[in-house]
């Protein structure tokens, strides 16, 4: 990729196209403690013969539609920024050209001055230095009710309880089941300069809900747009988009032996099972949540919103932990819902 390419094209190529999309051992999402096995190919589909319930396979196809988009992100703003790169250029182009005949017109002058002639006036452009920035340094907020940051590691990252002490976590560019890793971006620290250098993220493991901090050089942040909130007791899921709410639908949820675990998560991975009239639906959005229970599950227990072949389980309090939606919704969510997009889950 050159780098003219810039963050759009590295997170259209992660996120809105899925080819080159894997996935080895995918989510157990209903109720088998077994593992799923799948080796999918970067560009193609391929059905693989499952471990366990009753055959069920699990791949990844090239999706045709395209999610609600990213955005670049400045986390000195706080707020998501959109360039128009042709302005851009042609304003490049203009001070260039006022640069460069102010220094032609300095070697005419000397000559004239030497001819004996007088200069009264002079029509040369000067280009004045760009002020530098100041900022207060320190920590700063990132995201709003309407936008959130997201993290996307291009190769590896680290994180650490403090920046610069003893990690406890390293990642790859692809997570375990070979989904880009990515995590939700909390705040910022900057320095005097503006310049930041280290981000405090939500990471996708154990225990739910930790925090650590990334160097900034390690990852590229983008802006999505969208969020989802489950009310358990109620059986309910909204999904909003720029803080406004743009989808209800009715889920079944955890039963009282494994219940779905609240907390504030956000989508980390998303699969497409190869059997749409499996248990899990057209499609499964994986969470940064596991269960507390199922603590031998594989993978940990791992929480996805997922369609089901149980309609009549809708509303209920049936499901291992996980949302079960109705596969029309599935699709739905699955569309609008990037990687990167928080997830609430209340009582």
């Amino acid at each position: 990729m050159s780098a003219g390419s810039g963050r759009g094209a590295l997170e259209r190529a992660l996120f809105e196209h899925l080819p080159a999309i894997r996935a080895d051992d995918p989510l157990d999402l209903i109720g088998n403690p077994e593992a799923l096995a799948h080796h999918v190919g970067p560009d193609r589909s391929m059905r693989v013969a499952a471990l366990a319930m009753k055959g069920e396979e699990l791949r990844h196809r090239p999706r045709t539609q395209r999610s609600d988009g990213f955005g670049s992100y400045d986390a000195q703003k706080g707020d998501e920024v959109v360039t128009n790169w042709r302005v851009v250029a042609k304003l490049t182009a203009r001070v260039l050209h006022r640069f460069v005949l102010g220094v032609l017109s300095l070697p005419a002058l000397f000559v004239l001055a030497g001819c004996g002639g007088t200069a009264t006036r002079t029509s040369a452009a000067v280009v004045l230095p760009a002020p530098a920035k100041h900022c207060l340094g320190g920590t700063t907020q990132v995201g709003s009710s309407r936008v959130t940051a997201v993290a996307i590691v291009p190769k590896r990252a680290t994180a650490y309880r403090r920046p610069l002490r003893k990690p406890f976590a390293r990642f790859g560019h692809l997570n375990q089941n070979d989904f880009p890793t990515v995590f939700r971006v909390l705040s910022a620290i900057r320095r005097r300069d503006c310049r930041v250098t280290w981000y405090r993220v939500q990471l996708p493991i154990k225990p739910n809900g930790v925090e650590g901090f990334v160097r900034a050089r390690d990852v590229r942040v983008a802006s999505v747009r969208t969020r989802i909130v489950v009310q358990v007791s109620r059986r309910r899921l909204t999904l909003f988009r720029r803080g406004r709410p743009v989808l209800h639908t009715t889920v079944a949820v955890g039963s009282a032996a494994t219940p779905t675990p609240t907390g504030s998560y956000y989508v980390n991975q998303r699969l497409i099972p190869t059997d749409p009239s499996g248990p899990y639906g057209p499609g499964a959005i994986g969470i940064s949540a596991f269960s507390t229970v199922l603590t031998g599950w594989t993978q940990g227990g791992p929480i996805a919103i997922h369609g089901t072949n149980e309609p009549w389980s809708i509303g209920r309090a049936v499901s291992n932990g996980c949302i079960r939606v109705r596969n029309p919704v599935l699709r739905k969510l699955f569309s609008a819902t990037p990687a990167g997009t928080p997830v609430v889950i209340l009582r």
